[in-house]
């Protein structure tokens, strides 16, 4: 068996775990009905913000009497309260109150000398706003008419915004809020898998045939790489499907920003589930049974956890002290500083400066981490400490 080991490479030894772990993956059913599941989510909410955009505020307002002006200053100040009005005329009060009572209008404009608006309970605010400005400015008009000022110059207004990506920097905020909280599902259900892989293996006595073949980091990083290319594939979609379908629906005006924010995102995952799946393999591999996954992936479990609440506040207050120093410790790192890269201005040293730290947390987390694994892997009863696993891993 030795020579076989030495007669495929490590290199191979890594891709046949790896390969093996995507195929008993694919083939699992909670993996891909999980999968089905945060896509479906995630065109939901891709549905239910193209539904928000498309429903804008609109009244149905009836009018008797008065004249062509009355309709199209109602009409006017629809627009000027970005309100979709429709003006229906009716013959007399008894049909206005019949439109009403039948829910046909929201309210009936009687005009005249002294207008009233008739509606079932209480006018909303954009119907009164709507009749009372149409019935001033008619008004108004009517009196400048007798006054013979028949054409009024009026001056311009110039709107002069103070933030005019506040839009942009919100959509860009909530793309990453939104990226974020699929990540940490990810990190969550990968992890799971690992760890669960290893404890299934250690369980089933396979886990010894196996290392007759190759050595425990080669099965370690066979699991790592084959779990962590499914879940960058599964990313990657979702970051292809939200982003697409986004521009698709014209949900976004910026959509190089989105582009960005969901490279970060997708990039934050790869140090992110490096870092996780370590630690959690290595949490398996001091137990047996899966009954006891629990008590040892707890702690990592709650990690993750506040890692996300760290990030989700990060989105309010991006430059606060618990933000900007969490976004440089690894673990949390890749959960907090995609939000503020996308809430505030973040330089380009602060995000090389949190992958460095990432990336020496991960080589560290590898090293320390395949020792433990290495020396509990086959010990199939009971749990281990990590220290007694150290302790014979150096005998």
């Amino acid at each position: 068996m030795s020579d076989d080991r030495r007669e495929l490479g490590s290199g191979a030894l890594v891709r046949l775990v790896a390969a093996r772990e995507i195929s008993a993956r694919l083939r699992d059913k909670n993996f891909v009905i999980s999968s089905v599941v945060i896509l479906v989510v995630l065109l939901g909410l891709l549905a239910f913000q193209v539904a928000l955009n498309a429903g804008g505020e609109s009244t149905r307002i009836g009018l008797v009497g008065g004249d062509a002006g009355i309709e199209q200053a109602l009409e006017a100040q629809g627009e000027a309260l970005d309100v979709e009005v429709t003006v229906v005329d009716l013959a007399d009060r008894e049909a206005a109150v019949r439109a009403v009572e039948d829910g046909d209008v929201d309210g009936v404009l009687l005009a005249g000398d002294a207008p009233e608006l008739l509606v079932e309970q209480s006018a909303g605010g954009s119907l009164e706003a709507a009749v009372q400005g149409a019935v001033a400015q008619t008004a108004l008009a009517g009196q400048l008419a007798e006054a013979g000022i028949t054409q009024l110059e009026l001056p311009e207004l110039t709107v002069t915004s103070l933030d005019p990506d506040a839009d942009a920097d919100a959509q860009r905020v909530v793309s990453a809020i939104i990226g974020v909280g699929i990540l940490y599902g990810l990190l969550i259900m990968f992890g799971q898998f690992v760890a669960q892989g290893v404890v299934e293996e250690k369980a089933s006595r396979v886990v010894e045939l196996l290392l007759a073949t190759m050595r425990p980091w080669h099965l370690l990083a066979g699991k790592i790489l084959g779990l962590g290319l499914l879940g960058l594939a599964q990313i990657v979609l979702v970051a292809v499907v939200g982003v697409g379908g986004a521009l698709a629906f014209d949900i976004v005006e910026v959509p190089g920003e989105l582009v960005g924010t969901a490279v970060s995102v997708v990039a934050w995952f790869v140090l992110g589930y490096a870092f996780y799946a370590a630690i959690f393999a290595v949490a398996a591999s001091l137990v047996s049974r899966q009954e006891d996954l629990g008590s040892v992936l707890t702690p990592t479990t709650l990690v993750l956890v506040a890692a996300f609440v760290v990030g989700l506040q990060a989105a309010a207050d991006p430059d606060g002290p618990l933000a900007v120093v969490t976004s440089y410790v690894p673990g949390l790192s890749p959960l907090v500083m995609p939000v503020r890269q996308a809430a505030g201005d973040v330089g380009a040293w602060e995000v090389g400066l949190s992958a460095a730290l990432a990336v020496a947390a991960v080589a560290l987390v590898i090293r320390i981490g395949g020792r433990v694994y290495a020396a509990s892997l086959l010990r199939t009863s009971g749990k281990t400490k990590i220290r007694e696993a150290l302790r014979a891993e150096r005998v």
